[in-house]
């Protein structure tokens, strides 16, 4: 129960429709947790791992139709089309409205409601953003617990404010035909319908705090953006805060966890968020950003000791898997963990190679944010941390350098929106097709693409205190398909140069599409690189690089009449300059 009227009034109305059992109001406590856990072991929805090895820890399966986003499914319903944009499935709100209620109506027939306050962000924070989420998914409670601020603690905010993102999401029978994840952005609304799986499901995620919350960040002046956020300090203790956009499963929590190799003694990594991070630009000009989430829903494939030891070290303990395999005496297992062998791949059947892999490819652990080692107190600063650089990056195994460096802040647009990458499992359909996806967001972003830009061209106007853009590539490949560049722990060298240029000091040499190291401002000290390789790295191709600038002129004017003119005047000019 709630003392809001606007709130209770609107948990009535969907316990009617959805026939419910039974309701019940979350308060996010341990002892409400652990019946819900019980609840699970009881029906099957969660599966107990070896609480000697892993106390805690719980192996929850899908539905093998329902392992990841459904981009197709998912729509933006506004009321004028064109803002939705082309990046966006748009449906017309009354009928999607209509075909939500149909599905919602008495779907929830012998099982209880759950109502789930939370808070995206620190619960004082004047930059977090609340909802609600009702759903019948008891996986979703415990999930939403690790992943957000929620319960009574959000409810007393979301009571004082008297607004707040509504999510209505229901298993119904996973059906794939009847499967349905609608935003409303001008009404702050989510429906879903169909799907158990995390970013379809954990609606305070990709929902509320991508494609709802782009939208409130457009017309509240602030920026919601698919970036990681991290810390890099010094041996002199001086700490620059980094926000980077990867699309999924391109290396963001790798790199949001990284470890200073041996070549940094004293240097320290920070981790504020691996996914999410808001920002608003402060009193004094700079972008101050939080992470809104609470929590990590990271891909469990790749993730090693070698890979990423700080993850490693956190997924011991009050950790849920989703979709990884089993060994004999019950740990969670998925390809590069380690060299133990699985007897149970993720549905269950005894593990036989020849039908596919123990874990799926986009298998998840949920774990809490403080159980990193490499956790920062800051993630929980009201204020936030002042960025002084973002970074935008893809998988390219061509053409595009290690590192460079933008021009300007508009030119640092036209890297974020030209941004191309080869796709991953995080998504439904083919694997390692090249695609655009600006500033990793084409499918998170709650509206068109070509405002979506305006709205980053804006800040230019601002103050000068704003981040210094990048753009990075750790994939890129030789001749023979091998990595040129080592990547994970060794990435602290580019981000040791970033922050030298931000800091004015480090070489750099201008290209046409940026400025790239000086071959002797990047710290190689021990890497063994061949001259050859480091000069491919940081090759910028004038014919291969006019190809891939008509390539993006085309992209950035499919969108219309509303692309901005000062993006393309960006692109004709780099264009121009490779001339």
């Amino acid at each position: 129960m709630t003392r809001l009227a606007q709130l209770q009034s609107w948990v009535d109305q969907v316990a009617a429709l959805t026939q419910c059992d039974s309701v019940h109001w979350c308060t996010g406590t341990e002892e409400e947790n652990r019946e819900l856990i019980q609840q699970q072991l009881k029906t099957g929805g969660l599966i107990e791992l070896n609480q000697e090895t892993h106390p805690g820890c719980y192996l929850h399966r899908s539905d093998p139709a329902d392992v990841a986003r459904v981009e197709q499914l998912t729509f933006v319903c506004t009321s004028n089309k064109e803002d939705a944009g082309r990046n966006n499935n748009w449906m017309e709100p009354s009928a999607a409205r209509a075909r939500m209620n149909e599905l919602f109506s008495g779907c929830m027939q012998g099982r209880t409601l759950y109502v789930i306050p939370y808070c995206m962000g620190p619960i004082d924070s004047p930059l977090s953003r609340c909802g609600v989420e009702i759903t019948d998914s008891p996986y979703v409670v415990v999930n939403m617990r690790l992943m957000t601020r929620m319960g009574n603690p959000a409810l007393r905010r979301i009571e004082k404010e008297g607004r707040f993102v509504r999510g209505l999401h229901s298993i119904g029978t996973l059906d794939p035909e009847r499967r349905f994840i609608m935003h409303f952005p001008e009404s702050l609304e989510i429906q879903s319908f169909g799907s158990g799986y995390g970013g379809n499901a954990l609606l305070g995620k990709k929902c509320h705090a991508l494609r709802i919350a782009s939208h409130q960040a457009r017309s509240e002046g602030w920026l919601a953006e698919h970036m990681l956020i991290l810390g890099v300090e010094n041996p002199q203790g001086e700490v620059h805060y980094i926000a980077a956009a990867f699309p999924s499963a391109c290396g963001k929590t790798n790199l949001a966890m990284l470890i200073p190799p041996a070549s940094y003694p004293g240097w320290k990594v920070w981790t504020i968020g691996d996914d999410i991070c808001w920002m608003r630009l402060g009193d004094d000009g700079r972008f101050w950003a939080i992470n809104p989430e609470a929590g990590f829903f990271g891909v469990a494939p790749g993730t090693s000791q070698e890979t990423n030891a700080n993850a490693m070290a956190m997924l011991h303990k009050d950790t849920i898997f989703t979709n990884v395999g089993l060994t004999a005496d019950n740990q969670p297992w998925w390809e590069g963990k380690d060299s133990n062998r699985p007897v149970t791949d993720w549905q269950g059947r005894p593990y036989d190679p020849s039908k596919g892999p123990a874990a799926h490819p986009n298998s998840r652990f949920t774990v809490s944010s403080s159980r990193c080692p490499s956790y920062s107190e800051k993630a929980e600063a009201s204020e936030g941390v002042p960025i002084s650089a973002i970074i935008f990056g893809g998988r390219r195994e061509r053409l595009v350098p290690l590192v460079l460096e933008s021009k300007s802040w508009g030119h640092g647009v036209l890297l974020g929106a030209a941004m191309a990458s080869e796709t991953t499992a995080a998504a439904t359909g083919a694997v390692g097709t090249v695609r655009r996806d600006p500033m990793a967001m084409l499918p998170f972003c709650g509206y068109n693409f070509a405002d979506y830009w305006t709205h980053w061209l804006s800040f230019g106007q601002r103050p000068d205190q704003l981040p210094k853009i990048f753009h990075v590539n750790w994939f890129r490949k030789d001749t023979d398909h091998s990595f040129m560049w080592p990547g994970f722990g060794e990435n602290m060298r580019v981000l040791d140069w970033i922050i030298q240029r931000c800091s004015g000091k480090a070489a750099a040499v201008e290209t046409a599409i940026g400025m790239v190291p000086d071959q002797s401002s990047l710290n190689l000290e021990g890497l063994g690189i061949p001259t050859a390789t480091l000069q491919a790295l940081l090759e910028v191709n004038t014919k291969d690089w006019l190809a891939e600038m008509a390539n993006i002129s085309d992209y950035l004017d499919s969108y219309g009449s509303r692309t901005p003119a000062a993006l393309m005047e960006q692109c004709h000019r780099v264009t121009a300059d490779l001339s």
